[in-house]
């Protein structure tokens, strides 16, 4: 388990990762990080659920309009 501290940043508060944390979630200053929720509680995520699902759905697509987008590429 690691700790991470809340500070206030502003009117806001930020959460402090120690530099294990971000080597183990391959971060650094100044990258985006996400909140997942799950059952038991919130995940933190370099990992984008959003952006995946986007390019699932846009294989997809390539897929199936493999023909079209190979003629359309000429």
């Amino acid at each position: 388990m690691i700790k991470a501290k809340l500070t206030a940043i502003g009117n806001s508060t930020g959460v402090i990762l120690p530099k294990e944390a971000l080597s183990k979630l391959h971060a650094e200053k100044g990258d985006q990080v996400f909140l997942v929720e799950t059952p038991n509680g919130y995940e933190i995520t370099a990992y984008d659920p959003d952006f995946e699902r986007q390019m699932k759905l846009g294989k997809q697509v390539m897929r199936r309009y493999r023909n079209a987008l190979r003629e359309l590429a000429k």
